[in-house]
């Protein structure tokens, strides 16, 4: 991987909360373009670094490389700004208007009017919400929540979008289609996928990297992460096969 193909990097990164390290000098990198799905047992480290990443923590050491820049105590209005999208767990949408009003407040963010308008129909035909575009969001089923946030983080065009957790909640039905929009997303758009649901991860995985006990255990196809031993003792066999 050439450097010029590197859009996210993280060197030595470390969290530390009192005496432990819980995130103990990663060093991670992502290339313009990828589906990178970062999986590992609850305790690994992987919702620390997430949140390294958006701004929720501040690192204890090491740095944060974005396009080139150093963002490691950036503000998250300057790490949006930048060109980073963030979707957390839970949808931070606006329940009392209606789908297409909320992606136009986000749209708003970033385009003028006229520009805003074309954006947003994009976004409405490419995720399939065009149907209900005009219900106020409150009254949508959870999945459908999840993916009008979906839809205000792409409309702002941002270079990368990470993703925590999409799928929590969801039915399969759900996380079926879940799967399908992240993958025509990424088309034009650099992901990183936080996930515990092994079956939504075989889904969109083309890279997945192995968080344990605060570092890096292994980064490779989903294929061969299935047959790693060493990962299948401390994760997939605890989660049920893989």
């Amino acid at each position: 991987m050439s450097e010029r193909e590197i859009i996210l990097e993280t060197r030595a990164l470390e969290k530390r909360f009192g005496g432990v390290r819980a995130i103990a000098g990663v060093d991670f990198r992502l290339a313009r373009g990828e589906l990178r799905c970062l999986i590992g047992p609850n305790g690994a480290g992987k919702s620390t670094f997430f949140k390294m990443l958006t701004a929720q923590l501040r690192p204890s050491a090491g740095q944060i490389v974005f396009d080139g820049h150093d963002i490691t105590r950036a503000q998250a209005h300057r790490i949006s700004r930048h060109g980073i999208g963030i979707k957390n767990q839970v949808p931070d949408v606006y329940d009392g208007i209606t789908v297409h009003e909320n992606l136009w407040l986000a749209a708003r963010y970033r385009h003028g009017p006229r520009a805003a308008q074309a954006k947003i129909d994009e976004i409405l035909s490419r995720l399939e919400l065009v149907a209900i575009a005009d219900t106020i969001v409150g009254e949508l089923a959870h999945g459908q929540r999840q993916w009008v946030e979906f839809g205000m983080v792409t409309v702002l065009e941002p270079q990368v979008i990470l993703l925590d957790e999409p799928t929590a909640g969801m039915t399969i039905e759900e996380t079926n289609r879940t799967a399908a929009l992240i993958k025509e997303v990424n088309q034009t758009t650099t992901i990183v996928v936080v996930e515990h649901d092994m079956q939504f991860i075989r889904q969109i995985a083309r890279t997945v990297t192995v968080f344990h006990q605060g570092k890096i255990l292994a980064e490779d196809t989903m294929e061969n992460i299935q047959r790693n031993q060493t990962v299948r003792d401390v994760y997939l066999g605890k989660s049920g096969g893989a």
